[in-house]
């Protein structure tokens, strides 16, 4: 066994396999699991049930110690599991399920970081625009003595560009729990989309959605634990570090896709333009919301360097992965579609995204609310965002009021925006009118 690999997986998976074969006759095991009080922490314990649950109504609510995963405010510790969404058990199989959790106090109050209880009420007011989310998880799979997973161990593996949906040994390492994750999740029923290698090697990234709703939030949670506890068979970590390695190396995020009803129909692109125009003035919240702790973590990331935007400005452009916002080529050729929201980091609570999302494009509120991620930084750890100001030209009509670092949406041609702006306001590649046709 490696010095880097954890001891448990070296037990004996054949000896496991014998006992894992035994009939449990009508019995069922339930593995509830929930978020803990850091935002980003998945605990679980499982418990029989007499008879295999066909619906979520069926399973009931339980409860633990609050104090032992790190609830440490309040005289009572004691914390009720609510179960809200039932996955397949691929690691004992049908017919034992898994079920995430919501988190309620002991007056049956949601916890702090409980975010997918305000998450539902946004999303039932917003029921009407049947919000899709689709969102890209990367993470970098370590041994347990935090060393990047097949790097050298006294220097750095050959520069990035290689490995980005590489093939080959010397190109992509892990790959056999990138692949068994993804049947793991396809068997729990969690919406997974896709996978591949990213740029950084030992860096992966899996796509959930679309999903309408809560939905997206719950079958990402659940991806993420399908994901820790197969790391746990072949004994290695998958970190959702916003900037694992610091350095000349890329960080990890969370690509967030959104789209309503009358963006993804005929005229849509209208609705996305818009859309945008509302994100443009609510950037400082967003940041905000897009890790747990309150854009402290994104701020290691968002550098406007390895395909990333500057923290301290609102961007948007057509297929430019150095924005804010990226709307795909494929979307400006339809002329509907949906956008990508780059932002936010990979440790994000997907809750916090959604809510953060649907409250500014589809409610059209202005002003932040009082929702904040359950562990702000405080204002040191984030350097301070670059206060917006209006272009004050024509070409800046669909953005008005944001400072871009690319050329924003208006009705004129992309070379005769180009054109007319001037002073800061400088093109970025591949940035254009979204409704022009590539």
């Amino acid at each position: 066994m490696s010095s880097a690999m954890s001891a448990s997986s070296d037990l004996s998976k054949t000896v496991r396999d014998k006992y894992m074969c035994l009939p449990q006759g009508d019995k069922v095991q339930v593995t509830y699991i929930w978020i803990d009080s850091t935002g980003e922490g998945l605990h679980c314990k499982t418990r029989t049930l007499d008879s295999e649950p066909k619906g979520i109504e069926d399973v009931p609510e339980w409860n633990f110690y609050g104090y032992s995963v790190y609830w440490p405010d309040g005289s009572n510790k004691d914390m009720y599991l609510m179960p809200v969404c039932l996955f397949r058990d691929p690691f004992t199989l049908d017919r034992n399920k898994l079920v995430l959790c919501e988190v309620l106090r002991h007056n049956r109050e949601p916890t702090g970081t409980n975010l997918r209880s305000s998450c539902r009420q946004v999303m039932e007011q917003a029921g009407h625009s049947y919000p899709w989310f689709g969102m890209e998880q990367e993470y970098l799979l370590l041994g347990i003595d935090k060393h990047p997973f097949g790097w050298p161990k006294n220097g750095y593996p050959a520069t990035e560009g290689l490995h980005w949906c590489g093939v080959g040994t010397n190109k992509v390492y892990g790959r056999d729990i990138a692949e068994c994750h993804y049947k793991a999740c396809l068997y729990a029923g969690v919406k997974i989309a896709g996978t591949n290698a990213e740029a950084m090697p030992s860096q992966w990234e899996f796509q959930v959605g679309p999903c309408e709703g809560i939905a997206m939030g719950d079958h990402l949670w659940m991806a993420r634990f399908l994901l820790h506890r197969v790391c746990e068979d072949f004994g290695v970590v998958a970190t959702l570090d916003p900037k694992p390695i610091a350095g000349n190396w890329y960080g990890a995020g969370c690509h967030t896709n959104f789209s309503t009803d009358a963006m993804r129909n005929k005229g849509g692109l209208q609705h996305i333009e818009e859309a945008i125009e509302k994100l443009s003035k609510r950037h400082s919240y967003h940041i905000r919301m897009y890790d747990p702790k309150g854009g402290a973590d994104n701020s290691r990331r968002l550098t406007g360097t390895h395909k990333t935007s500057s923290i301290h400005e609102f961007s948007a452009g057509i297929n430019n992965r150095n924005a804010s916002i990226r709307i795909s080529h494929q979307v400006g050729q339809d002329g509907c579609g949906y956008f990508e929201d780059r932002r936010p980091a990979a440790n994000c609570d997907p809750y916090a995204v959604m809510e953060a999302i649907t409250r500014t494009c589809v409610l059209n509120e202005m002003e932040p609310v009082p929702t904040v991620p359950p562990s702000p930084c405080p204002a040191p750890c984030l350097p301070a965002l670059t206060s917006v100001r209006p272009c004050g030209t024509s070409t800046c009509a669909s953005l008005r009021g944001t400072r871009c670092r690319s050329p924003t949406f208006g009705s004129m041609a992309p070379e005769k925006a180009c054109a007319a702006r001037q002073g800061p306001w400088t093109r970025s590649p591949r940035a254009s009118k979204v409704s022009v046709v590539a």
